[in-house]
């Protein structure tokens, strides 16, 4: 005879299995703002387990400049760059590898061994040396991507002298980091913004886009001021490299924090203002760095071989006005109208 609570437990299950199962799940949204990098931070996602992740947010960032960040003085770039020994972490070993490859890539156009020239020119945290061409030349003897590699496990330079910067691709690693922490986590729905360059992951939840104004360059406007155009974007990364907000003048000229790792001066074109769409915004921030080297023409002859990138270009014609050049699926993703 079989028990009477099995079968009353059989009944329970069957009952249960007829229940609809189709209930909603409710998520909340969550905004974490804050500093890092010498910028701010805003990251948007949806959990519908209810977490709070801002204390391990802050932590990952904190770990970050202390292995990438020229300005923090005992990092581990910081104590490459004085020659000193130092255990590498993946994330500084990443920065490079990635650095590396698109330098490569872009013919050095893209070069984290600029850092000395960055200092000499006055973008660095030292003060701005007299520049000379004698000063400029003597630098780029020891420039050159290719004359530092990663072997085994540590860095290793052709020239004592040489200094790696990360700062034109670490802020979208940093978003990365930041993108794959979440994932982890189960979080499908987010959006991360640090300084600008972000990785849109989905929609937002309910299935909105997720959408980012580029800005127009005008020199002396905030931030958001003037837009150019808006992009609904999921899935990608995203960053914008530009030079009408980061210059000093001096004796009437107007220098561009760009460098030009050929040259060892300023950037001298009409380029404007680089932004790209990539599969990870480490790319997208190398990328727009290295377009600002190479300008239009030559951006033009790499996208031709890396149909993974997508751009929008802004730049200056003869006359002086704004124009611009939009890859075909940076197009599709433009709201219509939204060009001003």
């Amino acid at each position: 005879m079989k028990s009477p609570y099995i079968i009353i437990l059989f009944i329970a299950l069957i009952a249960a299995s007829c229940q609809p199962t189709n209930k909603e799940v409710s998520y909340e949204k969550f905004v974490k703002r804050g500093e890092a990098q010498g910028s701010y931070y805003a990251i948007t996602y949806y959990d519908s387990l209810n977490r709070d992740f801002g204390l391990q947010i802050d932590s990952l960032l904190r770990a970050f400049d202390q292995s990438c960040s020229n300005y923090q003085p005992e990092s581990i770039i910081s104590k490459v760059n004085r020659n000193e020994e130092v255990q590498l972490d993946s994330l500084f070993i990443g920065n490079f590898i990635m650095a590396q490859e698109v330098a490569k890539e872009t013919h050095g156009d893209f070069d984290i061994t600029v850092r000395p020239l960055v200092e000499h020119w006055g973008f660095g945290m030292e003060h701005r040396d007299d520049i000379s061409a004698l000063g400029v030349d003597s630098i780029l003897e020891f420039i050159g991507y290719q004359k530092v590699k990663f072997e085994n496990g540590k860095i290793i330079k052709d020239d004592p002298r040489i200094m790696i910067d990360y700062n034109a691709i670490a802020q979208g690693y940093s978003v990365d980091v930041m993108a794959d922490f979440l994932k982890s986590k189960g979080i499908k729905y987010f959006l991360v913004d640090i300084g600008g360059e972000l990785y849109a992951n989905s929609t937002k939840q309910g299935g909105a886009p997720w959408k980012v104004g580029i800005e127009q360059p005008k020199d002396g406007e905030k931030y958001g001021e003037s837009l150019s155009a808006i992009l609904s974007i999921k899935n990608y990364g995203l960053a914008t490299s530009g030079n009408y907000r980061k210059f000093y003048i001096k004796d009437g000229v107007k220098y561009a924090h760009t460098i030009d790792p050929h040259t060892g001066y300023p950037v001298q074109h009409s380029l404007l203002s680089a932004t790209v769409i990539a599969p990870s915004a480490a790319l997208a921030d190398a990328y727009a760095t290295a377009f600002m080297v190479m300008g239009v023409a030559k951006a033009k002859l790499i996208l031709a071989v890396h149909s993974e990138l997508q751009v929008y270009l802004i730049y200056s014609d003869e006359n002086g006005d704004f124009k611009t050049f939009v890859s075909p699926g940076m197009n599709e993703m433009l709201e219509k109208n939204s060009i001003q």
